[in-house]
């Protein structure tokens, strides 16, 4: 074993090339004032060389140095002034040895130059093949290439600093700080497995409270999951209530656009509106319905059963009370019969005055804000509300960096399950080497996580979640 306890298996997935060149558009296609194109592999920078108007001094480049230039053709045509960014083995990202083409951004320009280089030694990158061979070559280990993907997919630059801790290593941290408590009681039972003669018990030979406080911390790690899927899927957030009760105006409020009809006439707004929206880093969808009221137009009943097929679909419901009218039966029964979280906002609050609002709130069988959708009381009131709702109460934290994947959650919870299996054992006097099968098993699934330990189509799994060129 390994000083971790762990075999690495660093193996490259089926259909992932070892060090062969490759290249990949890293920018998107449309118009813009620079495309990048990626390029990484064994002689990736000579290679690139042969297509370069000043090969000479693009082959004598020093890592990290940029190299003014043409892309030109093998029978000499220009196709693009460029700057080349030159990464030596084993600096830069990949750990290989790479170029990067810092061209113009026009579609046209940048689809030239990748079929130039596809044509010219190079193979077109896999999803996530440059994050994989970063991963391969030791550069980093798999929740910071799990991050890389989780930043680009973040809806908010709240889930994006999420992702970031992750990104910097604290996943990783916490996750090796647990496992050497483990190899520490698994080397103190090796030690009475191999000396048996040895008269003290095995609950003396190590600190089973060093193997309680990591699955304490493994424990706090799992929980970390459950706000950490939040950051990354979002919410489904529907704003519903009676008509003329204010939804529209919210609605405009939290997009900051104009976006749905706002009018005094009963049933204006006949289907949901949907857009992207934050609360308080969280990102949601969130949809403005129907009013909900007893009509005789079946477009307008329509609507209302589209609200009513939302509401139950809903991760939370906002359902808006007009602060100067009051309850009245139909809230109350809309309340009554909602299975789901609904958070009421208690709308014109800046009309009849905080007092008023406040009653109104007060008189709820549901968590309440007091709301204005012209003045924007009570925002962050609601972005506390809905986290509390959906992440089991208190204050939004600050620490980030929990576990970030599916995946991760499940490896964690295995260990979580194997080392209280081994205190289990420990407490019941098992013999030795059935604490430390437990132990031995929990270290597995730890290095599941970090990629120490990697068990069939796993990599192929995660990379080929990424966009191409990263």
């Amino acid at each position: 074993m390994t000083e971790t306890g762990l075999k690495e298996t660093l193996v490259s997935p089926a259909g992932y090339g070892s060090d062969e060149p490759i290249a990949a558009i890293a920018t998107p296609l449309a118009p813009a004032a620079l495309g990048v194109i990626r390029t990484s592999g064994k002689g990736a920078v000579a290679l690139l060389a042969k297509l370069f108007s000043r090969p000479h001094a693009l082959e004598a480049a020093t890592s990290r140095s940029l190299v003014h230039g043409w892309v030109v053709n093998p029978g000499g045509k220009a196709i693009d002034e460029v700057l080349v960014g030159v990464f030596r083995a084993p600096h830069g990202f990949t750990g290989e040895d790479a170029a990067e083409i810092y061209c113009h951004g026009g579609i046209a320009v940048t689809t030239a130059l990748f079929r130039l280089l596809t044509t010219h030694g190079f193979r077109e990158a896999l999803r996530g093949e440059f994050t994989l061979r970063a991963y391969l070559n030791g550069k980093v280990d798999l929740t910071r290439a799990e991050a890389v993907r989780e930043i680009i997919d973040a809806k908010t630059a709240e889930a994006g600093a999420h992702a970031a801790e992750r990104l910097a290593g604290r996943l990783f941290a916490e996750i090796d700080a647990i496992k050497r408590k483990f190899v520490r009681a698994l080397a103190a039972i090796e030690a009475e497995i191999e000396y048996p003669e040895d008269e003290n018990a095995l609950v003396n030979s190590f600190d089973s409270g060093a193997l309680k406080d990591a699955e304490t911390r493994l424990a706090t790690l799992c929980g970390t999951w459950a706000v950490e899927k939040v950051y990354q899927e979002g919410l489904r957030v529907v704003l519903a209530g009676k008509t003329n009760a204010g939804k529209s105006s919210i609605f405009n409020m939290l997009v900051k656009e104009e976006r749905s009809i706002v009018s005094a006439e009963p049933g204006t707004t006949r289907d949901w509106v949907e857009a992207q929206v934050s609360f308080g880093g969280i990102p949601a969808r969130l949809f403005d319905t129907a009013g909900i009221r007893e009509t005789a137009g079946e477009i307008e009943r329509e609507g209302i059963r589209r609200t009513e097929n939302l509401v139950k679909s809903a991760d939370v419901t906002l359902y808006v009370v007009d602060a100067e009218a009051g309850m009245n039966a139909e809230d109350a029964a809309f309340l009554r019969g909602t299975a789901g979280s609904v958070i009421a906002l208690v709308n014109k609050a800046d009309r009849c005055g905080a007092g008023r609002a406040e009653s109104v709130c007060a008189a709820l069988s549901v968590p309440s804000v007091p709301f204005s959708a012209k003045t924007g009381e009570g925002v962050g009131t609601l972005a506390d509300a809905v986290w509390a709702m959906v992440c089991g109460g208190g204050a939004n934290p600050a620490s980030r960096g929990g576990l970030g994947t599916e995946r991760q959650k499940k490896a964690a919870e295995s260990a979580l399950d194997a080392v209280r299996h081994a205190l289990a054992a420990l407490e019941k006097g098992f013999a030795p080497d059935a604490v430390a099968a437990d132990i031995e098993e929990a270290l597995d699934f730890l290095g599941e996580i970090t990629g120490a330990v990697t068990p069939e189509n796993i990599l192929e799994t995660v990379f080929s979640q990424f966009c191409l060129g990263k």
